[in-house]
């Protein structure tokens, strides 16, 4: 009887851990899957939303926490504009002193979250964090990026909505094996900002419906000791910045 439980357990934990709460995007969490939309509309979702940093290639972060490295390489070739939010987030710095404001491992490992903007000011209340989002200094306003998922043999990503919400049933491309790291959200697809989690297990049924970018190459036994309000100590870009492209 036990073991049915635990597909239950896990999922509700990924609802939970996973989104970034009402006040992320509080305009647009009512979320309903539609009709599956006909080949054309899956096809429009392909191009590439503009204005956002994109990543063309890879590349390599390096995060400091409890004195430990985590090395990470991400990949922008399958999700360029998920890759390339994240380094440019760690460029401006926004990662340094930001909290793991969320780690769950009972019943099982699950994941290890963080990037809440609010976190980096101790004066915010622990029950805020997970709702916060980058703003962007050039525009004071928050920055959100679409869901980018690329399904396995795929040309371009699907932008906007979840394998499933576009009728697609290949496995993704990047996939939510231990180490991935990838992006929290809220119900609404594109809600994505500068919160990200590392998978502490294989989780497949997160595939299709968050976006991974990248996986950790070392240090994860340092993701692995990391607790509920442990602080990311500094967070660079090591190698592959020349592949950030902004416009």
């Amino acid at each position: 009887m036990a073991l049915p439980m635990r597909p239950f357990t896990l999922a509700l934990a990924a609802l939970l851990t996973l989104w970034l709460g009402a006040c992320a995007n509080s305009g647009s969490l009512d979320s309903a899957v539609g009709e599956e939309p006909p080949a054309p509309a899956v096809a429009e979702l392909a191009a590439a939303p503009s204005g956002l940093p994109v990543l063309d290639g890879t590349a390599t972060v390096e995060m400091v926490v409890n004195g430990s490295s985590i090395v990470m390489e991400l990949d922008g070739a399958n999700a360029p504009i998920t890759a390339g939010n994240f380094v440019d987030l760690v460029n401006r710095g926004v990662y340094d002193g930001l909290v793991f404001h969320r780690v769950v491992r009972d019943p099982s490992p699950f994941v290890a979250q963080g990037g809440d903007p609010q976190s980096k000011d101790p004066a915010v209340p622990a029950q805020q964090l997970g709702t916060g989002s980058f703003i962007d200094p050039d525009t004071e306003a928050p920055r959100y990026i679409p869901l980018e998922i690329k399904p396995a043999g795929a040309a371009e990503p699907i932008y906007s909505k979840t394998l499933e919400e576009a009728g697609i049933t290949d496995a993704p491309e990047l996939t939510h094996t231990r180490g991935a790291v990838a992006m929290a959200r809220s119900q609404a697809t594109d809600s994505a900002s500068a919160q990200f989690y590392i998978t502490l297990a294989d989780l497949p049924f997160l595939d299709g419906g968050y976006a991974v970018f990248g996986y950790v190459t070392s240090g994860m036994e340092t993701v692995d000791a990391i607790q509920q309000g442990d602080r990311i100590e500094s967070a660079r870009v090591i190698s592959g910045l020349e592949n950030l492209k902004t416009e």
